[in-house]
Formats: C-alpha cells, sequence, structure tokens
C-alpha cells in the first residue's frame, strides 16, 4: 500500500517520526492472539472486546450493547485518520444510561499495520468508562470520534503498553451542555506514538479535561497534539502533561486552548512538565492559547528539567538505591496525569504499568551514551 505521509517540515509533524510506518505497513501480520491478555479484574460482566490486527475475536470477547459494524467518522485532512476504513465499534447509550459495568477494549498487534475507526454517543444523562490497552508491534492506528449530549459524562483511560512498533490515535469529541469528557494516557511500552486531539466544547458550561504521562527510553518518540475549543460561555478545560524521557528519546507535547468571541467566563488552563532523565534526552512542550474573549480566567505553564538533586541525595542517605529513588520521585511527577482516572482500579493499573517500566534493565552504557549531544529541553509559548 502506498502511504502518502506528511514529511518533517510541516509543522505539525515536525516531532513525529514516520519513516518506519511504510516498512511495517508492507509486513504480513501473524494473527496470533497471545495467551496472557491485560484485562482487569473486578469488573464483572461488562463490554469487553479483543480485536487482533484490526479484527474482532469475537470468541473471546462480550460486546454487550457495543455494536460491531460501519461507523461513520470524518477524518477530514489528517493524514493518518484517512487511511482508516468504515467498519469499527460502536457504543451508543440512551437518556440515562450506562454500560453494564466497565467497558474493556484491547488491541493487538502482531507485526503488521491495521487500521480502525470507533464512536462513542452518549444521549442526555448518559455515562460510561473505558479502558482502551494496546499491545503488540506492530502499527495500530485509530481513529475516535465522541459525541456527549447534555449532562453525559465520559471517563476514557488509555494503557500504550506495545513492545516495538508504532501506535496513533486520532481523537474528535463534541461536548454538548453541561457534559464532561475526561481521558487519561499512559505510553509505557516500547512503541512510538503519535496522539492528535480536536476536543470542541459546544454547549455551555461543558468540562473537559485531557492528561497523559509519556515515558520513553532508547530512540523512542513520543508525540502528543491537543486542541481544545470553547465555543460557548461558561466552559472548563484542564490539560495536564507529563513527560519522562531517557537515553535518546524524545517527549513532544502541543497544546492548544482557543476560546471564542462569545466564549465568555471559560475557565482553561494547561500544564506541561517534562524531566530528562539522562542529558541525551530531549523533551519539547509548547502551550498555546487564543483567546478572543474578554471575560475569561486562563493560564497555561511549561517547565522542562532534571530530577531535583537534593531530593536524591536525601533518599539515597536513607539507603534507598540510586534507582529505585529515581523511580519513587518520577512515579510522583507523573501522578498528575494519573490521578485524573476515576476507577481504583483502573488507576492502579496505570500506575502497575509505571512501575514495571522503571523495573525493565537499562540500556547498555554503549547504548546510552550515542551520539554526542548537549541536554536539551525546549518550552514554546
Amino acid at each position: 500500500m502506498l502511504l502518502d505521509l506528511p514529511s518533517a517540515r510541516e509543522e505539525g509533524w515536525r516531532w513525529s517520526n514516520l519513516s518506519a510506518l511504510p516498512e511495517i505497513a508492507a509486513r504480513a501480520p501473524v494473527g496470533t492472539v497471545p495467551g496472557e491478555l491485560p484485562w482487569l479484574d473486578g469488573y464483572g460482566d461488562g463490554p469487553r472486546l479483543l480485536f487482533v490486527d484490526g479484527m474482532l475475536v469475537a470468541e473471546q470477547s462480550n460486546p454487550g450493547a457495543i455494536d460491531i459494524g460501519p461507523v461513520e467518522v470524518e477524518p477530514r485532512d489528517h493524514a493518518l485518520a484517512r487511511l482508516v476504513g468504515s467498519e469499527g465499534w460502536r457504543l451508543r447509550m440512551g437518556r440515562d444510561h450506562a454500560p453494564q459495568g466497565l467497558v474493556q477494549i484491547i488491541h493487538v498487534s502482531t507485526g503488521a499495520a491495521d487500521h480502525l475507526p470507533a464512536e462513542i454517543v452518549l444521549d442526555v444523562d448518559a455515562q460510561a468508562s473505558v479502558v482502551e490497552t494496546f499491545i503488540g508491534s506492530g502499527w495500530i492506528n485509530r481513529l475516535s470520534h465522541f459525541r456527549l449530549y447534555k449532562g453525559a459524562r465520559l471517563m476514557l483511560s488509555r494503557r500504550l503498553l506495545g513492545d516495538s512498533g508504532f501506535v496513533s490515535l486520532t481523537d474528535r469529541a463534541e461536548l454538548g451542555e453541561g457534559a464532561s469528557f475526561v481521558s487519561a494516557t499512559l505510553a509505557a511500552g516500547g512503541v512510538d506514538t503519535r496522539l492528535d486531539g480536536d476536543i470542541r466544547l459546544v454547549g455551555e458550561a461543558a468540562y473537559a479535561e485531557a492528561a497523559g504521562a509519556l515515558l520513553a527510553r532508547g530512540s523512542q518518540r513520543h508525540d502528543a497534539n491537543l486542541a481544545i475549543r470553547h465555543e460557548q460561555p461558561n466552559g472548563s478545560s484542564r490539560q495536564v502533561w507529563r513527560s519522562v524521557a531517557d537515553d535518546l528519546a524524545v517527549c513532544s507535547v502541543a497544546a492548544r486552548v482557543e476560546v471564542a468571541r462569545h466564549a465568555q467566563k471559560t475557565d482553561g488552563e494547561q500544564s506541561l512538565k517534562g524531566i530528562m532523565l539522562s542529558r541525551t534526552a530531549t523533551i519539547n512542550a509548547k502551550p498555546e492559547l487564543e483567546i478572543f474573549a474578554d471575560d475569561v480566567k486562563c493560564a497555561h505553564g511549561a517547565t522542562v528539567g532534571e530530577l531535583d538533586k537534593a531530593a536524591l541525595f536525601y533518599l539515597e542517605s536513607r539507603g534507598v538505591p540510586p534507582e529505585e529513588a529515581t523511580a519513587l520521585l518520577t512515579h510522583a511527577f507523573v501522578a498528575d496525569a494519573l490521578d485524573r482516572i476515576g476507577e481504583e482500579t483502573v488507576r492502579d493499573a496505570f500506575y502497575a504499568d509505571v512501575e514495571r517500566w522503571f523495573e525493565q534493565a537499562p540500556l547498555p552504557a554503549g547504548e546510552r551514551e550515542g551520539p554526542a549531544r548537549g541536554a536539551s529541553g525546549r518550552v514554546r509559548a
């Protein structure tokens, strides 16, 4: 398949590395279902979907209220979203309804590329909590559309745990009056990522919150791009992103808030922070505010640095090994993003993923050194 991919010379793609995608797309999938899958226990008969290479594994799935079939999701002009077809999954909840428990979806890639659309529609005062987990070694490409009507509430949690390859997620959300959309993303595997989000607050007093923790080592690249657009008065939004980069890894976050002229009384906040565990790592942070209203409360902040040496010394002086001291401080650092997750069991699973990331053996010293270059922490406002 001939891929028409954007160039790194384009402003919106300059921090992404898509060079591996044509080779992955040319592979044939293995199609093997893993013996152990990261389901979260304790949620009864809640809906479960297992996709392997973009195809539903019916015998290991329990769709419940979820429909499998055509999904109407507009890719617009997004280069990766255009690759997604029309067959996917759809969750639609009626007025005052909710699924029977937590919705769990596992996406497995067996070495090739797969593309899948999704749609979640919540009617007035409906609610749902969804956890998506991405594992494997290929290219997983997803396009998702969320439509929340008056008073609807959605909690979306995502775990990116693949061993290698690439994960690209493109989200479109529309929030009605008083609706609440909260998303939390953890990238703690070996994959490179491209995360795009466009959240529109089209109803008055809507609330949107997007949080993420990006953990990268080796030569990994994480690239998150999110825009929240306030189109009606009294809306609120929060963006909280935490990046941790080691070795030659690169973490980049571009977060944007737009406030329309008549969207008075808007309350918007951005917090982008990054920690470099080695001076060969790179972290890019680009917060943006575009405000046309004159009665708003909006703020943004971005910092990039290293772990507090005084805090590390304090822990080590009391017998904590250096590696454990680093893990403890970094765990507290990413908590700002992961504490947004509503369900305690889900939140604990995310923290366990963070701990496993630190337990992984570091690269050999020769690989960690890489080409000579200075520390790079960039903040753009």
